[in-house]
């Protein structure tokens, strides 16, 4: 895997910033621009969008379906099914519902949004049906930590696994100590949400970070375009940050071309070190 590049399933290679959209479809007042930073985050290459049927009750989805109008097939998509929805014929149900929202016949990648109601048994079955079925391309899972990975790869087809996405960002680095190393020993994809932070004074520690914005400085960078800089530089890992403005995208695309020297990633290391035993897998 090359730096700024994230290959999926040895198949399909996009860059390693891609578009997130948790929150969008809450309020219709929105939607416009909404719609319009989609489509502008596909024209300055950002062509993986991400979604989930939970994200605004399926709103965001259909936010999602409209910005792909035209431009279906310059998109990598990617949407999330619910626990309890994801096996059975409940997993075929919820994944037609997010196709009609979506307003397309395919999904280039279907993930479980977290593990709970269906074994991963049932899951895997009910993914590689759908792939029989057309509905799919690809399938992964979410906010899996280490030994639920393990689990996984012990169930028939469970190595078919394309990704798995979970919270990242500098202010946590818990799956550095052992999920991270895992799946890239395992050429899996990370997909890392919530980048910049979620929210908050963690959000605005970060951005406010003396360290974080003197780096930008240097680069002629936002605080933020630092902080994707740094969660792409781990190698196979991919950051959805979420933009509800064209100009924000053309920020996040922007990053993609910021090289962090040894020097500032150890500086950044020094004001957020990696955890030094396991911890809990963040997740919001």
């Amino acid at each position: 895997m090359t730096d700024k590049q994230i290959i999926f399933t040895k198949e399909v290679t996009l860059p390693a910033i891609g578009q997130g959209t948790w929150y969008m479809g809450e309020n219709a007042s929105y939607r416009r621009a909404e719609v319009s930073a989609l489509r502008a985050g596909v024209e300055h290459g950002l062509t993986l969008i991400d979604t989930a049927e939970m994200y605004a009750d399926g709103g965001a989805e259909e936010v999602v379906g409209e910005a792909l109008n035209g431009i279906r097939d310059r998109v990598f998509l990617v949407s999330k099914v619910y626990p309890w929805n994801a096996g059975g014929r409940k997993a075929i149900a919820a994944c037609e519902g997010s196709l009609r929202r979506l307003r397309t016949d395919c999904l280039d990648l279907y993930l479980l949004h977290w593990s709970g109601s269906f074994s991963f048994e049932e899951t895997v079955e009910a993914m590689e049906t759908l792939i029989a079925q057309g509905k799919i391309r690809r399938w992964g899972v979410s906010n899996l930590d280490v030994d639920e990975m393990q689990a996984l790869w012990q169930v028939a087809g469970g190595n078919q696994c394309a990704t798995n996405q979970v919270l990242y960002h500098l202010a946590s680095r818990g799956i550095e100590y052992d999920l991270l190393p895992w799946c890239q020993q395992h050429q899996l994809p990370v997909m890392a949400y919530s980048p910049l932070a979620q929210a908050g004074r963690l959000r605005s520690g970060l951005l406010n970070h003396p360290v974080v914005n003197d780096i930008a400085r240097l680069h002629s960078a936002t605080a933020a375009q630092i902080l994707l800089a740094w969660v792409i530089s781990h190698q196979g890992v991919m950051a959805i940050p979420k933009a509800a403005s064209v100009e924000h995208v053309q920020q996040n695309a922007a990053a993609l071309s910021i090289t962090l020297s040894a020097q500032e990633l150890a500086a950044l290391d020094k004001a957020y070190p990696a955890p030094k035993g396991k911890t809990a897998l963040d997740m919001v």
